[in-house]
């Protein structure tokens, strides 16, 4: 179970990299305005995310009980972060239709995207937390 977690801890960061990569490149971090979501939002829940995945990574190396529970806790404050940016990304979403160039930064996030970073980054919380639980062990 640790290394499907892995598996999906690396797959919801490709997403989080897209996204990121998307809204860098639209002025989120650099013009005052582009972006509902304020840099230190962004950056982090990516520091604390990219943390928990080195984290994680010992732990699978190591099996080490205290690093999966390092893990999950660093999760916690990720997933709350992310149901912040998930709130602030609902309104962008739906002001689509108007002028390209008058959206938000995040107004340009793929919905699939963000469905997928969204449902990836549920599921290695399960997993961490049954890990962390010891469930599956033999």
């Amino acid at each position: 179970m640790a290394v499907a977690a892995l598996v999906t801890w690396l797959v919801t960061a490709v997403g989080g990299f897209i996204m990121l990569g998307i809204w860098v490149a639209n002025g989120g971090p650099s013009r005052p305005g582009a972006s509902r979501f304020p840099p230190a939002l962004i950056f982090g829940h990516f520091a604390l995310a990219a943390i928990g995945l080195v984290v994680w990574i010992v732990y699978v190396v190591t099996d080490e009980e205290a690093l999966a529970w390092t893990a999950l806790v660093l999760l916690l404050p990720v997933a709350l972060l992310g149901f912040t940016m998930l709130a602030r990304w609902l309104p962008a979403y739906r002001a689509r239709g108007g002028d390209a160039a008058s959206r938000p930064a995040e107004g340009r996030f793929p919905v699939p995207v963000v469905a997928g970073h969204g449902l990836f980054a549920v599921v290695t919380v399960v997993l961490v937390l049954l890990t962390a639980l010891g469930v599956g062990e033999s």
